[in-house]
């Protein structure tokens, strides 16, 4: 079954062609991205299969030409990897928010797509942008089916004590404030590809799965279902991020209105983009720069890099708390599987567990799956590299075939 995927952005297309065998067998055929959409120049860059990476820059008005263009070039003669557009099977769709309406991935119908747009006021950066990306295939090739895969529904197993803030309830009632955390494709893709990886059972194991990338978050996973994570009611809650600031005093977000004189959308922009560890640091979101400069001794980056390692540590000893224990803790993400020097400051903590990080294992490895731990350890710990579109993937391919 051959698959397209796609993960629309406000200005941006990411997209995958699979041909998908079987849900765990598949080629990826080709896959790119579409930048700048609605400015002056538009990029699209797209690599297939065997052929050499394509990159031109034209005007991308909007989304529907962005996809158009996405389509031309996959039956492209010279660049494409399709015969026709009917090759075409499915298109998955990555949407960020499924509220408390969606609890698992399903088939797009006009009740799908009403439910995602009632869900825009909880997410309106990123739900308007996954909508339009559906539009564009309506338009465009209105006979193949949809489907929609939501960043949050893997974590509504979460229990009440644990997505509900202690704010009066009637805010819940009104306008369903909660914790819905994000990231649940990757949390649930890598703690299974582990389990598998290192032997465990999915369904019979704790297990927390730190993705730490740009946007990070850590997730507690109790038998094969997510009972807590950190990204909240949006995904500026939790640990300390690339530019957003995680968890903070909700008091300290009136006192620096006040005294710098900021609305709403000022504090939202501090918290989100001007925040975390370019924020503390005052040189990059980048780990790598950080770490670079703190190599030279520059106490800010020393700093950023402390306070990412404490929170990462905090979230994982409240999690092996609340699951009674832990099996296996997981890295992943852009941060997580590239750069041994953060898991190894993490990792080094964790005696206290039983787990024994292994420095040899973790070093210079960048993008691999490997295991992290001595074969001592009563705990594992394991690098795994995530792949949001194939879970995408195989959930549309599942969905079509029941």
């Amino acid at each position: 079954m051959v698959i397209l995927v796609l993960n629309c952005g406000s200005s941006s297309v990411k997209y995958q062609v699979l041909d998908m065998k079987t849900t765990s067998e598949f080629e990826l055929l080709a896959k790119g991205l579409v930048e700048r959409i609605g400015l002056l120049t538009g990029i699209l860059t797209h690599k297939a299969n065997g052929k050499e990476k394509y990159e031109i820059e034209t005007p991308i008005p909007n989304h529907t030409e962005a996809i158009k263009k996405v389509l031309d070039i996959l039956v492209d003669k010279e660049l494409g990897v399709l015969n026709s557009l009917s090759d075409i099977q499915a298109v998955g769709h990555r949407v960020a928010h499924g509220g408390e309406f969606f609890k698992e991935s399903c088939k797009i119908d006009e009740s799908v797509i009403k439910g995602i747009e009632k869900l825009c006021e909880l997410a309106p950066l990123h739900n308007p942008a996954n909508l339009l990306g559906i539009y564009a295939i309506q338009t465009l090739m209105p006979d193949t089916p949809q489907t929609a895969v939501f960043d949050t529904s893997f974590h509504q197993t979460m229990p009440d004590y644990a997505y509900m803030y202690s704010i009066p309830y009637e805010y819940y009632a009104k306008y369903k404030i909660r914790r819905y955390g994000f990231h649940g494709t990757s949390h649930k893709f890598v703690a299974k590809k582990a389990c598998a990886f290192a032997g465990m059972d999915f369904e019979n194991s704790k297990i927390i799965t730190c993705h730490l990338g740009n946007g990070s978050s850590i997730t507690a996973i109790k038998n094969g279902e997510s009972i807590d994570t950190s990204m909240g009611f949006t995904p500026l809650e939790g640990l300390m991020m690339g530019t957003r600031s995680g968890d903070v005093d909700a008091g300290l977000v009136t006192f620096i209105q006040e005294k710098e004189g900021l609305d709403a959308a000022g504090i939202n922009a501090i918290l989100n983009k001007k925040s975390g560890l370019l924020g503390v640091s005052g040189i990059s979101s980048d780990c790598r720069d950080l770490e670079n400069a703190a190599s030279e001794d520059n106490k800010r980056a020393i700093l950023a890099l402390n306070i990412l390692r404490y929170r990462v540590l905090k979230y994982i000893g409240a999690y092996t708390a609340v699951m009674g224990g832990v099996d296996m803790i997981v890295f992943t993400g852009g941060i997580g599987e590239n750069d041994p020097n953060v898991r190894e400051m993490v990792g080094s903590y964790l005696e206290y567990i039983g787990l024994y990080f292994d420095y040899e294992a973790n070093k210079g490895t960048r993008g691999k799956d490997i295991l992290l731990s001595k074969p001592e350890s009563r705990v594992k710990m394991a690098a795994i590299t995530t792949n949001e579109e194939l879970v995408i993937a195989q959930d549309t391919m599942n969905l079509l075939m029941n």
